[in-house]
């Protein structure tokens, strides 16, 4: 379903589907649910692409952020985690272990609530994040 609202959106926008972005697409289908870095999906691309440059999978995953194909986040100090965007734009929020860096998603969106607060007092929200930090149950 992923690769399918990627391909629309591509098409839409007059992107071309390239054998090295197709295989970040596959790279990230395949790990659905994992925050994967920039780091961690060139990896993974190299062993299907040999041939394919960091630089290009940079441009890559910065080109699918900005078409909503991706939701770039940053948990840690400058490093950027990929996953795919929610096609019905539900918001989902972080749970991030201090000790082993283990991400887990809540999937309520626990502002909304804030969110109409917000819009009361008269600003348009137009997106929001919440990440919370702690110790995940095996490293109590």
């Amino acid at each position: 379903m992923a690769i399918k609202y990627a391909f629309d959106k591509l098409q839409e926008s007059d992107v071309k589907i390239t054998p090295q972005r197709m295989a970040i697409l596959e790279v990230l289908d395949d790990n659905q649910g994992k925050h994967l870095s920039a780091e961690q999906i060139f990896l993974m691309v190299k062993k299907r692409r040999p041939n394919i440059g960091m630089a290009t999978v940079y441009r890559t995953l910065e080109l699918f952020a900005n078409l909503d194909i991706l939701h770039k986040t940053s948990f840690d100090a400058g490093v950027f985690r990929y996953e795919f965007c929610d096609i019905d734009r539900h918001h989902h929020h972080h749970v991030i272990c201090v000790e082993c860096g283990d991400i887990v998603e809540l999937e309520d969106d626990l502002l909304h609530p804030l969110e109409k607060e917000v819009e009361k007092r008269g600003f348009k929200v137009v997106d929001h994040s919440l990440i919370i930090y702690g110790k995940c149950p095996e490293c109590q």
